[in-house]
């Protein structure tokens, strides 16, 4: 059996937040029911799914229940996790909506590894949720996938038509964030970045690496990162063949990888890389994890608890991210 002849795994996020109704909006997109369109497993509560569809006015699909992706014969099943909470809310932390959202993570990985799976994609997790629940190490997806992968080396990369950022940091201040930028943090992640690019499709990508430093530095006047940290680090990637060029001042970076001189940029901070692509594209934009075994595609937004529950949650994130999940199981980064 080949990748794309197994099911794609979505586990459906946290309950309180936007992540069922999302999806169930996602499963009406026609593209979705193309031939040749992938298999879904589901992975949950179910009773999320119907309290997302009753609350939004949709309309519940049958999805047939199975115990594994391995058992699914046709489009579109689920493995329900149960957890049905009488005292449900949308829009509030709640320490048991965090655990199931966890929980059907780490399943959904557990099949990944076992290749049972060609993919997984994940609905929002909420942070707090996941901390009440008492996963106090795990920030997020990233740091829960390479908790069970036992990845040393990860990272993230944001995708929209036009532009892909690989993230050096992601959840660090913006002061520890600094201090990460260093010649070998650099390096490590410019390695990362043509490996798994190359694994998805595109053998030797075009990365630019941004500046730090308004204007990169000035020479050192305005920072000295680029001169001692990030010069040295794109001059050791080139050395290794990797067709790396920086450090570019961020606010001329992102607009030349648009106009097509770049494959994809290394941003240096959080919100350096995802301003960038939410103001490019936001409700086409995806995330992807870098450096874990198997691949892993997300929306590119967060539980909205502000208006879960009200029906006005967009989809086009999640059927962008169930795209980019097929698209990189088949090594066709470059369609992206």
């Amino acid at each position: 059996m080949s990748e794309l002849d197994k099911p794609i795994v979505v586990t459906l996020g946290d309950p309180a937040g936007i992540g069922p109704e999302v999806l169930l909006k996602a499963l009406a997109d026609p593209s979705l029911r193309e031939p040749g369109a992938a298999r879904l497993t589901l992975v949950g509560g179910r009773w999320s799914l119907i309290h997302a569809a009753r609350a939004a006015g949709l309309t519940l699909p049958e999805i047939p229940a199975v115990a594994s992706p391995e058992q699914q014969t046709g489009q579109l099943a689920m493995v329900d996790l149960g957890g049905d909470m009488d005292d449900f809310q949308f829009g509030r932390v709640d320490a048991r909506c965090g655990d199931l959202a966890v929980r059907a993570v780490e399943q959904a990985a557990r099949w990944c590894l076992a290749g049972q799976s060609a993919a997984m994609v994940t609905c929002p997790l909420n942070k707090e949720a996941i901390h009440a629940a008492g996963y106090t190490s795990d920030i997020g997806h990233q740091e829960i996938l390479a908790r069970l992968t036992g990845a040393t080396a990860t990272a993230t990369v944001l995708m929209t038509p036009g532009l892909k950022v690989v993230h050096l940091s992601t959840h660090k201040s913006l002061i520890e964030a600094a201090r990460f930028v260093t010649r070998d943090t650099v390096l490590a992640k410019l390695r990362l970045t043509q490996s798994t690019f190359a694994r998805w499709g595109l053998s030797s990508p075009r990365i630019a690496v941004a500046a730090l430093n308004p204007h990169g530095g000035e020479g050192g006047l305005l920072g000295r990162e680029e001169i001692e940290e990030l010069v040295p680090a794109v001059a050791a990637a080139q050395a290794e063949g990797i067709s790396a060029t920086g450090p570019v001042p961020a606010d001329s970076v992102f607009n030349r990888a648009i106009a097509g001189e770049f494959d994809v940029v290394l941003a240096l901070y959080h919100d350096q890389g995802h301003i960038a692509i939410k103001v490019h594209d936001f409700h086409g934009s995806t995330t992807a994890t870098l450096g874990i075994p198997f691949i892993r595609t997300s929306v590119d937004h967060g539980t909205a608890f502000d208006i879960a529950g009200r029906g006005q949650a967009d989809a086009r994130g999640m059927v962008a991210a169930l795209d980019a999940a097929r698209a990189l199981a088949s090594g066709q980064l470059a369609r992206l």
